[in-house]
């Protein structure tokens, strides 16, 4: 299953995958095998709550009498299916019941071998909101590196904050954007120098993202961080042509390039991402790896903090007091 903060419906592929499931490392879910399991009715009052949690209005399977839902997401990926409830166990001893979820019927996208996603972002219908009563209001996980043979350990932990050397930024609160987790983004340096920038340049809405991939910034200040990056790196690396969104790019792999400058992104209250090499360096063809952020398009400014710059790193999410904390070292 893939974390994702930035939605709130949890689904997973179920059989008979009516219309596509892709290929899961596990075997898919069959509904008949689970004496706990049942499809929500098209009156249910979860199905109510489908247009606040996945911004697309709920439909009605007729035969079934079943409530449909639609979740879909910026990269064009979707899942259609039931609206579900069953037992949910988190471990041998702890489970919930009634636990609300999609049973994914059409599910298309970029979501790699993973069986579907959990959604944590505010919403009645995600699994924080719905586990909040039994487990408290808070979350943290650490996300492994992605593709290396060496990476293991990554968790998700629903409830109490287990003791950590986090250092914790406010979560602001933004009326255009419900649902998300937002953070104050104070400062960036480059092998320890700041930017440069003022402190006003950094003033735009910053999501911290479990489902973006990268890290997007507003034109105004990645132009400046790929400026002070390019200086650095060239030096050393000879520049290679642009690879769709990401243009910061040199010829070599991330293994070649050893001299990587340290990135920082730093938040209100001094919570910080000390980013090494391997959330900084992305290989998008054989022999060409380029600068794993990018210029957020579109024309308002917003930035959004990806899962490859969260990688290794423990992040936590204490709801009930609003703030995000950050600690290296949290899995490889």
């Amino acid at each position: 299953m893939l974390i994702d903060t930035g939605s709130s419906l949890t689904w997973l592929q179920c059989r008979p995958c009516i219309i596509y499931c892709h290929i899961q490392v596990d075997p898919i879910f069959e509904p008949k095998a689970s004496k706990t399991y049942r499809a929500l009715s098209c009156a249910s009052s979860e199905c109510s709550l489908l247009k606040s949690s996945t911004l697309n209005d709920p439909a009605c399977d007729i035969d079934r009498k079943a409530c449909v839902y639609t979740a879909s997401y910026g990269d064009q990926s979707f899942s259609m299916g039931f609206l579900s409830q069953d037992l949910l166990s988190l471990t041998p001893s702890q489970t919930f019941p009634s636990f609300t979820y999609g049973c994914g019927q059409d599910n298309q996208g970029l979501y790699g071998k993973a069986a579907g996603i959990i959604g944590l972002a505010h919403g009645k219908l995600s699994m924080l909101d719905q586990l909040s009563t039994k487990y408290g209001n808070a979350f943290s996980y650490c996300l492994p590196t992605s593709g290396s043979p060496t990476s293991g350990g990554g968790f998700l932990s629903i409830g109490k904050i287990a003791p950590s050397p986090y250092k914790f930024t406010p979560m602001i609160d933004d009326p255009r954007n419900p649902g998300l987790y937002l953070l104050s983004l104070a400062a960036i340096t480059v092998a320890g120098r700041p930017l440069g920038l003022s402190a006003a340049r950094y003033k735009v809405p910053t999501i911290i993202d479990s489902g973006t991939v990268i890290t997007r910034l507003p034109t105004s200040i990645y132009s400046v961080l790929k400026q002070a990056f390019v200086t650095i790196m060239s030096s050393k690396y000879k520049p290679a042509p642009a690879f769709e969104i990401l243009d910061a790019c040199f010829q070599g792999t991330p293994k070649s390039i050893s001299a990587v400058p340290e990135i920082q992104l730093i938040f209100k209250g001094g919570a910080n991402l000390a980013l090494g090499p391997q959330n900084i360096l992305l290989e998008v063809d054989e022999g060409v790896t380029c600068l794993a952020i990018a210029s957020s398009s579109g024309s308002s400014p917003i930035a959004i903090i990806g899962n490859y710059q969260q990688q290794t790193f423990n992040v936590a999410y204490d709801v009930s007091t609003r703030r995000i904390g950050f600690a290296p070292g949290g899995c490889r």
